[in-house]
């Protein structure tokens, strides 16, 4: 409802404005105004209270506005002053757009109501010059050939401008070039064009393409302007030949190098373009079959690569001539000259010629002896051809330099086969090329022989020990020599030096096996006469002349347990049982009796110990296993049985031990007997055996020998005569009987075959007994000195003590 109401209120007014706008037509005038564009915003342009000569303050009343007519609003009215500003910037092209010479206006009505009036307003809107000339298109492309004519024109599009009169386009300028130059025109219409003129001929290879600027000036004040730009594009003619870089060319290539490696990659330039620059390449008639075949030109591109093997032993330089044509309906071509030269490369390897060689060669050769002549040789160049000869540094030898590229090995130190039998010399030859290449040549020196090196004992001294008692022709050991020379002077011949001792010589003794140095002997040894022997072996070469050396050999025998100890005391006359009398009132600890083993052996074999081997009354008697002292354990009791039998052994320390025994049967008595002692005699020992006289000993032997019998003899007479009951039997170690001329006379020979009997066994040991007397009362001491020291041994059988009790 109120959308009607609303509509018919609307329609009412229409109505009414029709009916005055029908009266004001009838009798309105049209007021003029002239503004111009782009005038700001809120611009008074004039007061139309003022220039209608209306009342300022009916205005509200009469309630005045403003009408556009076929125009947006530009302008208003204020309705309390009647001044009319604008209300939106005016741009006269925007209103106007077609007539760019034609005035402009914009028409407007002023409406009063009580009573109604209305006013016409026309508004000149005046062209400012806010428009600068543009070109309808910023970018003017020319093609011409470089073969166009000086002064051809050509026609350019013009440019606009929205403005009017003399805001418009002026003139056209162009920027600097002298090739080109523009002329204004004007059309029929008063319009302004330029046309492009051609002042110098073109040429495509120096310039293909000009860029010009073009500048349309309108006659405004400030003046406005616009540019395009000229783009002229050159065509080409073939009116340019190709050409090289360079009219020779001038290549170093390596041998060997790879098939298809490039050599040079030709590029001719050809100024012209499109089928006019398109170029092919070939070689020239006068190129050679050998450099056409050795290397490939590529026609389309003129890349040349290697298409046989490259040898600079065989061929060094190549030279070919190269022909560039283009493609021009008139072709054009060009050509180069091409040296290729062949470098050479390390790909020789150097090599060794043995002209001569000496082997073998004595190995007492001079120094400075030529050996070998060696000549090298290197088929490169340069450095690459330069070698080097060498051998190894730790030889004997040295290179000297004969001639151009030959050497000669020469001995440079004394040569010794015993130490280096034969050289194996290498020949290094090296090249001075990068990489260096070498070779080498192995040749082998033996050395002949010379008898010069005496032959040699692994000792300088043999010490050989043999047991006494050894078999005839026992190999008694080796004494091989060493010659270090080779064949005869090699072979060893051993001899015994002559040397007789006891005018025996050592071939008697000893003999040697020539052609292995064994050594035997020749007959059984005795250490008890013979204990060493000391001669010499020579061991001589079978070379010219013969070298020989001796060394010393000492034979020392060993003593055998061959010897059983000897029972010297107490003196037994009749076979082994010794009869002997102690009274019953002997102390405890007197000495009984003494027994004395002697051994003709030495060391420990000729050590001797005692031993009870039976015995009557084991508490009764006790022996000192030494010296062999039988001594009363405590004194005699009336149980005790009178007749004591005692058996001693003596054994020595031999492997396997000997022994001898000896019984005594003691009788116990009760008569003391004196003991007597006016005269004793002691036997001393002093060592004089040192290399005793063997006659001397022999002969002392035979004396004692012989006296010993004699004294048997007597005593065997005199036991048989009648005795005292009184008397006592002689006896050597316990005297019970008075001194009495008998019993004297009996113990006195019993002593004499004692002491010749221990004489005799001691001077076979190399020992010396002496008599000698003792004050009366004294001991008898017997003491045997070693002849090697000079001390008193009183151990074992070496010393023994007999006692006589007062």
């Amino acid at each position: 409802m109120g959308f009607c109401a609303a509509m018919q209120r609307h329609k009412r007014y229409v109505t009414l404005v029709l009916v005055f706008l029908a009266i004001h037509h009838a009798t309105a005038t049209v007021i003029h105004y002239s503004i111009p564009e782009e005038q700001k915003e809120g611009s008074v342009v004039a007061n139309l209270a003022t220039d209608l000569s209306l009342d300022v303050s009916s205005l509200i009343r009469r309630k005045m506005r403003l009408d556009i007519i076929a125009n947006k609003k530009y302008l208003d009215v204020n309705k309390e002053t009647g001044e009319l500003f604008i209300v939106e910037k005016i741009d006269r092209e925007y209103i106007c757009p077609t007539k760019s010479s034609a005035s402009c206006y914009l028409k407007l009505e002023v409406i009063l109501e009580n009573p109604v009036r209305i006013f016409n307003i026309e508004i000149e809107i005046v062209d400012i010059n806010d428009n600068a000339p543009h070109f309808r298109r910023e970018i003017i492309h020319l093609d011409l050939s470089e073969s166009t004519q000086k002064g051809e024109r050509f026609s350019l599009s013009n440019a606009v401008d929205p403005d009017v009169g003399s805001h418009t386009v002026k003139t056209y300028q162009l920027s600097q070039s002298e090739h080109f130059k523009i002329e204004v025109q004007t059309g029929r219409d008063g319009s302004k064009f330029g046309e492009l003129i051609l002042m110098k001929t073109l040429d495509r290879e120096q310039q293909s393409r000009h860029n010009l600027i073009l500048t349309a000036v309108d006659g405004g004040t400030p003046a406005r302007s616009g540019t395009a730009s000229i783009i002229v594009q050159v065509l080409d003619t073939n009116d340019n030949a190709p050409t090289f870089d360079k009219s020779v060319y001038n290549i170093n290539m390596m041998e060997n190098s790879p098939l298809g490696s490039l050599v040079i990659d030709l590029k001719a330039t050809d100024l012209d373009e499109g089928s006019n620059s398109e170029l092919t390449y070939s070689y020239s008639l006068y190129t050679p079959d050998k450099t056409q075949k050795t290397f490939n030109l590529n026609p389309s591109t003129g890349e040349i690569t290697v298409k046989e093997m490259l040898n600079y032993e065989d061929f060094r330089i190549y030279d070919m001539e190269v022909i560039a044509t283009d493609k021009g309906v008139n072709s054009l071509s060009g050509q180069c000259t091409i040296k290729i030269m062949i470098e050479d490369m390390n790909d020789n390897h150097p090599e060794i010629s043995i002209k001569s060689f000496h082997s073998p060669v004595s190995e007492d050769v001079e120094v400075d002896t030529v050996i070998a002549v060696v000549s090298v040789s290197d088929k490169d160049s340069g450095d690459n051809g330069v070698v080097d000869l060498h051998i190894p540094d730790n030889m004997p030898f040295k290179l000297r330099e004969s001639s151009d590229n030959y050497y000669e090995l020469v001995v440079s130190e004394p040569l010794d086969r015993e130490k280096v039998p034969e050289y194996e010399i290498t020949f290094s030859v090296t090249d001075r090329g990068s990489p260096p290449l070498s070779d080498n040549e192995t040749m082998t020196l033996q050395l002949l022989d010379v008898n010069d090196n005496v032959p040699q004992f692994p000792q300088s001294f043999y010490t050989i020990r043999v047991n006494e008692n050894n078999a005839p022709g026992a190999l008694l050991g080796s004494l091989s020599a060493f010659d270090p020379d080779l064949h005869e002077n090699q072979y060893l011949v051993y001899v015994i030096l002559e040397r007789e001792t006891a005018n025996t010589s050592m071939s008697m003794l000893f003999s040697i096996n020539p052609e292995n140095g064994n050594l035997f002997a020749l007959k059984t040894f005795d250490y008890e006469i013979e204990k060493e022997f000391l001669f010499h072996v020579e061991a001589r070469d079978s070379g010219s002349p013969p070298l020989s050396s001796n060394v010393t050999v000492h034979i020392i025998v060993v003593d055998q347990n061959d010897n059983a100890p000897v029972i010297v005391s107490p003196w037994r006359a009749h076979g082994s049982v010794v009869e002997e009398k102690i009274p019953r009132s002997t102390d405890k600890g007197s000495l009984v009796a003494k027994v004395i083993a002697l051994d003709t052996d030495s060391v420990h074999n000729s050590r001797i110990t005692y031993q009870f081997l039976q015995v009557t009354d084991a508490t009764l008697f006790s022996l000192d296993q030494y010296n062999g002292e039988i001594r009363t354990m405590r004194m005699f009791s009336y149980r005790d049985p009178r007749h004591q039998r005692l058996v001693v052994v003596a054994k020595d320390n031999g492997e396997p031990a000997l022994s001898a025994t000896v019984t005594i049967n003691l009788s116990t008595v009760e008569t003391a007997v004196k003991s007597y002692s006016d005269m004793t005699e002691v036997p001393l020992e002093y060592d004089i055996f040192s290399d005793l006289n063997l006659y001397l000993v022999i002969g002392l032997g035979s004396v004692s020998f012989l006296l010993l019998i004699t004294i048997l003899v007597t005593i065997v007479i005199k036991c048989q005569t009648p005795k005292s009951s009184k008397a006592a039997p002689p006896s050597r170690n316990s005297v019970i009987s008075e001194r009495n001329s008998t019993i004297a006379d009996s113990t006195l020979v019993s002593n004499d075959a004692y002491w010749y009997s221990l004489f005799l066994a001691e001077t076979r040991k190399g020992k010396l007994v002496v008599r000698q007397p003792v004050p009366k009362g004294s001991r008898y001491i017997v003491s045997s000195l070693p002849r090697s020291t000079g001390v008193t041994d009183t151990s074992d059988s070496a010393a023994s003590t007999l006692q006589y009790p007062k």
